[in-house]
């Protein structure tokens, strides 16, 4: 029996998402995010820091996706259209889940020497939504630095969704915890216009 595809089936249908993952526990909900976009009908390309394959095989996300991983800043080089461009002109949106205190920093402090801080240094966040989901323990999360960074992002164009309060890792209680995919998916689908999804 043929069954029709329908917008609300498809929530995402059109939209070409980059999803960042950084070096955190966290990473494994990650795999859920990118699933259940490519469900919605999203073309998504995934980049990872050198520290997120510790924790996901890139060969996870390259299944899930459909599409080739980046994990360098030197894969995929064409000279007359270097990655990170053609990456950061190509998207509709950009989520960086997790994100962790030493990728908020980096991102604060403008430095692009990982693959996923390079791609976003050339997004242009007046255009393209650069969501962060930050995740960490709850004492880094409180650290004045860290509270530092995240005035400075805000200032900067990136939206930070999360974190939430609940259990880590560390076997702690408290906040730092990277938001559900779920939550993510709504900021996702909720800041996606639909001129962007083609």
């Amino acid at each position: 029996m043929k069954t029709e595809t329908t917008t609300a089936a498809l929530p995402f249908a059109g939209a070409r998402v980059l999803v960042g993952v950084t070096g955190g526990i966290a990473a494994y909900k990650t795999a859920t995010l990118v699933s259940r976009l490519v469900q919605g009908g999203a073309e998504v390309t995934v980049a990872m820091t050198s520290a997120a394959t510790r924790f996901v095989a890139p060969l996870t996300f390259q299944a899930l996706s459909g599409r080739p991983v980046y994990t360098s800043q030197w894969e995929h080089v064409e000279s007359h259209d270097p990655q990170h461009i053609s990456l950061a002109r190509s998207v509709s949106l950009a989520v960086v889940a997790p994100c962790t205190m030493d990728c908020m920093a980096r991102l604060a402090a403008g430095l692009t020497d990982d693959v996923v801080c390079l791609i976003l240094s050339a997004i242009d966040r007046r255009r393209t939504p650069v969501l962060l989901a930050p995740s960490m323990n709850e004492v880094m999360w409180s650290q004045p630095a860290t509270q530092r960074n995240v005035a400075q992002l805000s200032a900067d164009g990136f939206e930070l969704i999360g974190p939430d309060e609940g259990w880590q890792a560390c076997r702690a209680v408290g906040a730092g915890r990277m938001s559900e995919p779920e939550a993510l998916l709504s900021a996702i689908s909720a800041r996606l216009k639909p001129a962007s999804r083609s």
